[in-house]
């Protein structure tokens, strides 16, 4: 089997990689061809995984080329992990948002509108690539804003492109660990979209469990969203929230948090992985213990505004290990050879998620097999959550519409719909602020 990473060059693909040393079935991932625009990082990332593949002696095949038609050739699988602008975009959305008092998080508010307007457009592109030149391959997207990049390429792809996130995974675990019970014997009740979900149920042999979980206080402090949220909060939703939904409920204070930082989440990832790909590419270099000294500094400092805004304290350890790889190697394992699973994942609605049209893409517990990912019957959100999920669809929808057509008006109602974004006024400052930011948007008109 062949997987196409495209992005191949981007920080978490020895992620990845490292998941596929590890599976040892039948039918597993024999050659890796990796895809980027910057040679300078695939070459860095390359040793990464050289390193990583020791004297593994069946370890998979690893090919680099900056040449997208030459990677997708004969691929089974092709993962979509790509950053349109890098690190110094990110920075950018993050901070013509916060020079107008809005959130600009990467996939959340007004950051991840500016970041879906120039991110679409290049997903497209490469849905139609895949269609030509690997028109039989399953694409599994963990591009962000995850659902609503995976919704523009289905419209290309349908059905075989299929989104990830590790989000939902490791909440239902840690849900799970501090309940007792085994994460693989759980079913996890999630609902929503990617990104804006809640658990609110988590079943184990037909017993819903959350109810004990939301009438102990000790048990509720025990967990990280438990201590984000605060567990009068998550008692009276009846549910637990996915961790970006603290954007939404502690908007003000998450705000203020961002601007009063020395830096923001996006300055800090691109200087600390500007100076990882400077060091492991120089001759000699210890380029996979770089890799995860890195690692273990990214992953502990993941979210660290909200967590101290909450009071919430450091991550516990058994969360710094990171998961979108495993999801995405289940999700691999169960097409490839029929392992029939149960995943959260982001796919076409058909039906399974009330209040949502059939092409609207949600997150919810899917049964996957050779034939796909099929999403499970969810029961309907309750009125708040509904509200939230159908408006950011909306915006979502302006996002691609712009995105496909340059419409200004549809970028601007995007950014103006947004549940985040408090004026018209401030919408109309947002688009100016990007379009300037980034020459790429200048096809908006």
């Amino acid at each position: 089997m062949r997987l196409t990473i495209v992005g191949g060059g981007g920080f978490r693909v020895p992620l990845v990689y490292g998941a596929l040393l590890a599976d040892r079935g039948p039918g597993r991932i024999t050659r890796v061809a990796l895809h980027d625009v910057d040679a300078g990082r695939l070459a860095a990332v390359v040793r990464v995984l050289a390193e990583q593949a020791g004297t593994v002696a069946d370890a998979p095949e690893v090919v680099a080329t900056t040449d997208l038609a030459e990677a997708l050739a004969g691929a089974d699988f092709v993962f979509s992990a790509i950053r349109v602008g890098g690190l110094d975009g990110r920075a950018a959305d993050e901070r013509v948002a916060l020079a107008e008092g809005v959130l600009g998080q990467e996939t959340v508010g007004a950051g991840g509108v500016a970041y879906g307007l120039r991110t679409v457009p290049v997903a497209v592109a490469l849905a139609r690539e895949v269609r030509r030149h690997a028109p039989d391959a399953w694409v599994i997207n963990f591009t962000n804003p995850a659902g609503l990049v995976t919704e523009a390429m289905s419209r290309t792809l349908g059905d075989r492109v299929i989104g990830i996130c590790d989000s939902p995974v490791g909440l239902g675990r840690r849900l799970a660990r501090v309940l007792g019970v085994d994460p693989d014997r759980a079913f996890v009740d999630y609902a929503g979209l990617n990104h804006l979900g809640w658990v609110r149920g988590l079943r184990v042999d037909g017993e819903d469990l959350l109810p004990r979980l939301l009438d102990d206080p000790d048990l509720l402090g025990s967990f990280e969203e438990g201590r984000l949220f605060g567990a009068d909060w998550l008692r009276a939703l009846g549910a637990v929230p996915n961790e970006y939904l603290h954007y939404y409920y502690f908007n003000r204070e998450t705000v203020r948090a961002y601007q009063e930082a020395d830096r923001t989440r996006g300055v800090f990832l691109r200087d600390q992985q500007a100076r990882f790909y400077a060091e492991a590419g120089r001759p000699g270099a210890p380029a996979l213990e770089l890799w995860r000294n890195t690692l273990a500094e990214r992953e502990a400092t993941y979210m660290a505004e909200n967590r101290d805004t909450a009071g919430a304290g450091e991550r516990e350890e058994e969360d710094l290990s990171g998961g979108y790889e495993k999801v995405a190697l289940a999700l691999m394992r169960a097409i490839a050879r029929d392992e029939r699973t149960t995943l959260v994942l982001d796919v076409r609605n058909r039906g399974a998620l009330p209040g949502l049209d059939e092409d609207a893409v949600v997150e919810v517990p899917c049964r996957v097999d050779a034939n796909g990912a099929q999403p499970e019957p969810a029961a309907p959100l309750p009125g708040h959550a509904a509200g939230l999920v159908t408006t950011v669809k909306a915006v979502e929808r302006e996002v691609i519409t712009a995105a496909e057509t340059g419409s200004r008006a549809a970028a601007l109602k995007a950014f103006a719909l947004h549940p985040l974004v408090d004026s018209v006024t401030v919408a109309r400052e947002l688009l100016d602020g990007y379009r300037e930011a980034h020459p790429g948007l200048a096809f908006l008109r």
